[in-house]
């Protein structure tokens, strides 16, 4: 709480004025991260090109949602508070795991219209996601500077290897 006070530039009493506990600020700022992520895959996302434009997208917006503070801090409480409060990972994977699944629809769908042939879209989901967050989000967690990598090289890089693999040739 003290850590959070001092983030907001604000006394810790006036936290505690404004909410009741530290689970009813996590609550809300998992409300605003949630609206990030939506902004990150909106609806509809998967008809705006080929399937190529579509994965360059969402690349790129996933990067864009790195380059956020809030969301970056949001993170780092997530992880620095999880193991002492469990329901902390549970809400934030609630957040999280329907865009994860939307991803992984999206590439069974093209699987199963022979575009890729992903055997386990699940698996190749987590993979383009965990590629593009080797670049920008794991630096920053660890207190790194991002690799001096640009946005554009990390996106035909990755959804370049990413094809290579899962192109139906």
């Amino acid at each position: 709480m003290d850590e959070l006070a001092e983030a907001a530039g604000v006394a810790r009493r006036t936290l505690y004025n404004q909410f009741t506990s530290k689970e009813e600020i996590f609550r809300e700022m998992l409300k605003r991260v949630s609206g990030q992520l939506e902004s990150a895959f909106p609806p509809g996302i998967e008809t705006r090109g080929d399937a190529e434009d579509v994965l360059r997208l969402i690349a790129r917006m996933i990067l864009e949602l790195h380059k956020n503070p809030e969301y970056l801090g949001f993170l780092r409480m997530v992880v620095a508070d999880s193991r002492q409060f469990p329901w902390i990972a549970g809400e934030f994977a609630a957040v999280m795991d329907p865009l994860t699944d939307r991803l992984t629809r999206y590439l069974a769908h093209l699987t199963a219209m022979g575009v890729l042939r992903c055997q386990n879209p699940l698996l190749a989901a987590h993979q383009l996601m965990g590629a593009l967050n080797e670049f920008s989000l794991w630096p920053w967690m660890v207190g790194r500077e991002s690799l001096p990598v640009s946005t554009e090289e990390i996106i035909d890089e990755t959804i370049g290897m990413f094809l290579g693999h899962y192109w139906r040739a």
